[in-house]
């Protein structure tokens, strides 16, 4: 007999074993336990002993759950990669949103995040392109050891780093970016590197200049900062027009000339350049032209409560961080690997209905009411490289319309140019672009 209340739901997560509890409201929709953010059907009625039981009606027999199949996909980082974005189900109707469960008072609290960033439910296939996936996997569970939360600066920068892509990230000061691109460039082993831009950084400050040496009595060539392969450009916007154009040439061809001569940029390259949302006196906006180069545009919040008490732990010591960064992390791949698995990545197939439904959005945006300026061809160029490799972290050699929901927001947002009228009318272009792509019919593969 079970000892929940009446018009309770009791059932065991059928991830962790963990007894949850709902209200009758619930029964039939999907829901997420808070320890090991399993998501399945909540049962019409309360599970007990292996019996099943309408709370406060004698026992019947168990109801079976709406098998997951016929769900839409989901899994708990397919749900938090560029959480801003709704998630469409690829057959509609959408889904309802996964109900609260309540745990049991004696439960232990629900965990900072999952051991490793999986994702489990969202089209994953072990049988296919394993070997990427496993390399994903590896790499989240060791930049989680140093690195707390901000699950979606790391998904979006390693979708970016194995597209041979860019990101800009408009976040608050102190979440972190620094660490986060130290982390990641000792456990992918590879350099890394961070400039502060100012108003009076020049050109020659990032790329490098020559200069007079006495000893041979000849102009050499001394590199600058940009010759590394993890950039960290921190408050891009506070430098001038010429010094974005020193950047976003390197970022563009891999290489830098200077008197002539041309000096290639060792590959992997990626830069993570910085805005502050904040403050807007001193700063150069990046004109549109420029702001096309970078693959993603991340917008970073806060940790939650959880996440910034782990943040407290961890890093309120006095431990030496490069001590930890040697002691505690291991060195997952290396360059070649990189370039190896990026390659790799562009094999992914992508069905001819699917890249129907990229070019429908990309040009819907040059015709939308709402927008002044619609997204470029390389905005589809990005949405399919992205697709390629989020598709391949899932395990899969074949892409579907969720991998290019997921990533549509942060390949589109800044892209995209709002009307007078939208901005007058407080419209933002994140909810502009969920509203134009729920307008396309998402095709069946």
């Amino acid at each position: 007999m079970s000892s929940s209340t009446p018009d309770i739901i009791e059932f065991p997560c059928s991830g962790c074993g963990k007894k949850l509890r709902v209200g009758p409201e619930a029964a039939g929709k999907k829901a997420r336990c808070p320890q090991c953010d399993n998501v399945q059907v909540v049962p019409t009625s309360s599970e007990a002993n292996g019996t099943s039981q309408v709370v406060g009606e004698p026992p019947t027999e168990a109801s079976p759950a709406p098998p997951a199949a016929e769900a839409t996909p989901s899994g708990s980082l397919g749900d938090d990669l560029f959480a801003s974005m709704d998630q469409p189900s690829v057959q509609p109707p959408a889904e309802q949103p996964p109900a609260q469960l309540t745990p049991e008072p004696e439960a232990p609290a629900q965990p900072l995040r999952p051991t490793s960033t999986t994702l489990q439910g969202h089209h994953a296939d072990d049988s296919a392109f394993s070997e990427t996936r496993d390399l994903f996997q590896r790499i989240t569970d060791e930049i989680s050891k140093i690195y707390v939360g901000q699950e979606e600066l790391v998904l979006g920068t390693l979708v970016a780093l194995f597209s041979g892509g860019h990101v800009l990230i408009e976040s608050a000061p102190g979440l972190g970016k620094t660490l986060f691109v130290r982390t990641l460039g000792r456990v992918l082993g590879c350099n890394f590197g961070r400039v502060q831009f100012t108003a009076d950084l020049m050109p020659s400050d990032i790329t490098g200049a020559p200069f007079f040496d006495m000893k041979s009595n000849e102009f050499r060539f001394r590199p600058g900062p940009i010759f590394t392969q993890l950039l960290l450009a921190d408050e891009i916007n506070r430098s001038p027009a010429k010094t974005h154009a020193a950047l976003l040439e390197v970022m563009q061809e891999f290489r830098v000339t200077i008197d002539g001569t041309s000096h290639k940029i060792d590959r992997p390259f990626l830069v993570m350049a910085t805005q502050n949302p904040i403050e807007s006196e001193g700063t150069y906006n990046l004109p549109e032209a420029q702001l096309d180069r970078f693959m993603f545009k991340l917008n970073l919040d806060y940790p939650s409560e959880l996440e910034e008490s782990e943040i407290l732990k961890q890093h309120s010591q006095q431990v030496d961080i490069n001590k930890r960064l040697d002691e505690e992390l291991e060195v997952i791949a290396s360059p070649a690997k990189i370039m190896e698995v990026t390659k790799q990545n562009g094999d992914v197939l992508i069905a001819d209905k699917l890249i129907d439904y990229i070019n429908q959005i990309v040009r819907l945006t040059r015709t939308w009411p709402q927008f002044h300026l619609g997204a470029s061809p390389r905005a589809g160029i990005t949405l399919m490289q992205g697709a390629r490799t989020l598709a391949a972290f899932n395990g899969r050699d074949y892409a579907v319309p969720d991998d290019v929901v997921q990533i549509a927001l942060p390949a589109l947002r800044h892209r995209i140019v709002l009307s007078a009228e939208a901005e007058v009318e407080g419209h933002t272009a994140d909810e502009l672009l969920k509203e134009l792509i729920r307008t396309i019919e998402v095709p069946r593969l």
